[in-house]
């Protein structure tokens, strides 16, 4: 097939998307297929309007590009693309409104409070939980923007922080455990949840670095969670991805608490990164799919949509 992949684009996650596109390009060309590279930017739509190919991979994160937005350009368009619609990527992008569709169907989350930059004032920070907590921007990813904060005037930072990146922000309560991921992959009403990754950062937290950089952390596939865990883990991670309405594939992120209590949900990521060490390509591998495999079948998946 012709394939046209989006990559790079404008948000602050760009030096990922980088590496995600160069291996989602190398990946389709191992197969045989015609491959268009385009280092997406909003000003240049009109690369988009002349587009010819039979079908879009989507290797953008962040803004412009993981959001919805770019999604609703190619339905208007008419052009097939790999990965979920525009609603379920707008709202899976906005953690706030997400968090709010997780609880309706029963799944744990953290407390949070949320900030918006046009009413915020100092001391309109009252807390009903207690410190840490975690400040970060509403739709930003890789941890970008984002505090751990230990007492009110690092956390204060922490907004000043966040509010560069997004107009809304959220402070949540730390929840101490073990990270976990569930990569999730399908057709609609059939789709399955992949072994439950967990992730070792080889610093304090999972930070950018311990997210993108060579040895940064260590990932245990199957995780280390007892059975029951893993099946719970494993049905909400399919239920979080079916609430929003997301298609083909995603990646639900966990807290594993400590104290034993039910695992609670991060996020939905709808464009999960697929660089050489991220936790997407080591789930599919567990199930016997190799890297090109994997991108071949997101895309058999995409065109049954």
């Amino acid at each position: 097939m012709k394939i046209a992949v989006l990559y790079g684009g404008v948000s602050a996650e760009r030096e990922v998307s980088l590496s995600t596109g160069k291996q989602i390009i190398a990946a389709l060309e191992s197969k045989g297929h015609e491959v268009i590279g385009i280092d997406f930017h909003p000003s240049r739509l009109q690369e988009l309007l002349e587009l010819k190919a039979d079908v879009v991979f989507l290797g953008l994160h962040g803004k412009y590009g993981e959001d919805g937005r770019l999604q609703g350009l190619l339905d208007m368009m008419n052009i097939p693309y790999v990965g979920s619609g525009a609603l379920a990527s707008g709202i899976a992008m906005d953690k706030a409104k997400s968090k709010q569709f997780f609880k309706d169907a029963g799944i744990t989350i953290a407390k949070e409070k949320v900030l918006y930059r046009k009413s915020y004032s100092e001391d309109q920070v009252d807390l009903s939980f207690d410190f840490p907590v975690v400040v970060k921007p509403n739709r930003e990813g890789s941890t970008i923007g984002l505090t751990i904060a230990q007492n009110k005037d690092e956390m204060l930072k922490g907004i000043t922080e966040a509010f560069l990146h997004d107009d809304t922000i959220l402070v949540e309560q730390f929840v101490s455990g073990k990270e976990v991921t569930v990569a999730v992959m399908g057709e609609h009403g059939e789709m399955q949840a992949l072994p439950v990754v967990e992730i070792v950062p080889k610093n304090a937290y999972y930070d950018y670095e311990s997210k993108y950089a060579e040895g940064g952390s260590i990932h245990y596939v199957p995780a280390r969670v007892d059975d029951q865990i893993t099946a719970l883990l494993q049905k909400n991670a399919v239920l979080a991805h079916e609430v929003l309405g997301c298609e083909v594939y995603s990646r639900v992120d966990f807290i594993v608490p400590h104290d034993g209590s039910e695992p609670v949900i991060l996020e939905v990521n709808t464009l999960p990164g697929m660089t050489p060490t991220s936790l997407f390509p080591d789930a599919a591998k567990e199930v016997g799919l190799d890297y090109p495999s994997m991108i071949e079948k997101l895309i058999e998946l995409s065109l049954k949509k």
